[in-house]
């Protein structure tokens, strides 16, 4: 009987570790995933393991706050998140950061939707596919390498076209979609701003027809944009800015341990020499992946400095001057 019991308990532990590994995220209540692929999607491998979601803790948290981290994700989804009131029209679509290699899904997603809700912003969360799915640090080179196929991005261009056919039934204004990302995250989204001309995968249905050009770019704290160069100093050729790259706004800490700061640097060069609108601000202390939590750094009262910018380029409607008095004291 003992050893039967032990047994028994032993199953049920090993059941609930299965659970536990093949969890997938879910949203918040009031909110659903939408497969962003009719089937299997392009360029699918032949990866094996199941979608699995951890809370981080301990040294992991956030603003002394955990989050959510995704892994092995091979069914791609986005999450519309509408605003209650005062629908500016304006849409973005976010790409949570990870490496490449896992999605910061709360920190640098649902969290961030939640803001740009709160300001009439209608907000796409993409759960893209991990990992490896644009360049990433390879354990057996050590080293940095690229995708075998840009599964990210294709995921990126998909969601774009989404958005926009979807444009009148989300109450979106479809000239008025825009992308922001968050350290690998802010690579893919400088991935998407010059790589929309073409889809990378055969076109499915009238939605890959559609535009995926985003119309403006926030990359926070963006990494990877230095890789597959010849000099010290210059953007990975992999990135072909031109004069058609959306306005484009960029933050970063000047102590980025992660990501080096001149990976901002390199871009608003090459935006700047391309003529595209760009702004730019570098703090002197800060850190990487922070999100929206505020801390005691001056750098995450970020929000404020995107959507005074989003105002300025007309994405948001003008502001009077009342309102700026009061953001500003904000």
């Amino acid at each position: 009987m003992k050893r039967y019991l032990i047994a028994s308990v032993l199953v049920i532990l090993v059941l609930v570790s299965i659970q536990t590994q093949s969890k997938q995220w879910q949203p918040s209540a009031g909110h659903t995933q939408i497969p962003i692929w009719p089937g299997t999607p392009p360029d699918s491998d032949s990866q094996t393991k199941s979608e699995s979601v951890t809370i981080t803790s301990g040294k992991d948290m956030v603003a002394g706050k955990p989050y959510t981290w995704v892994e092995n994700v091979t069914r791609p989804t986005l999450t519309l998140y509408s605003p209650k009131t005062n629908n500016t029209g304006a849409a973005i679509v976010v790409f949570p950061g990870g490496g490449y290699k896992g999605l910061a899904i709360d920190l640098e997603g649902s969290e961030v939707c939640d803001w740009l809700t709160s300001r009439g912003i209608t907000c796409v969360l993409l759960k893209y596919r991990v990992p490896d799915s644009g360049p990433h640090h390879d354990d057996k080179c050590d080293c940095r390498v690229d995708a075998k196929a840009p599964t990210a991005l294709e995921d990126a261009q998909r969601t774009l076209g989404l958005v926009r056919h979807h444009a009148a039934e989300w109450h979106i204004d479809p000239h008025k979609i825009g992308v922001i990302g968050f350290s690998a995250g802010g690579h893919m989204v400088a991935d998407i701003s010059t790589h929309w001309g073409k889809r990378l995968y055969p076109i499915i249905d009238d939605a890959d027809k559609e535009s995926c050009r985003p119309d403006f770019a926030a990359a926070i704290y963006p990494g990877h944009m230095l890789e597959k160069t010849t000099k010290e100093f210059e953007l990975n050729p992999t990135l072909p800015v031109s004069k058609e790259t959306p306005p484009t706004f960029l933050l970063q800490s000047v102590k980025d341990p992660v990501d080096d700061v001149q990976n901002s640097l390199v871009y608003f060069i090459a935006l700047k020499k391309a003529g595209v609108s760009v702004e730019m601000h570098l703090y002197a202390e800060g850190g990487h992946g922070f999100g929206l939590r505020r801390t005691q750094m001056a750098i995450t009262e970020w929000p404020q400095l995107l959507e005074a910018w989003m105002h300025s380029i007309q994405i948001l409607p003008a502001r009077s001057n009342q309102q700026c008095v009061q953001a500003d004291s904000a």
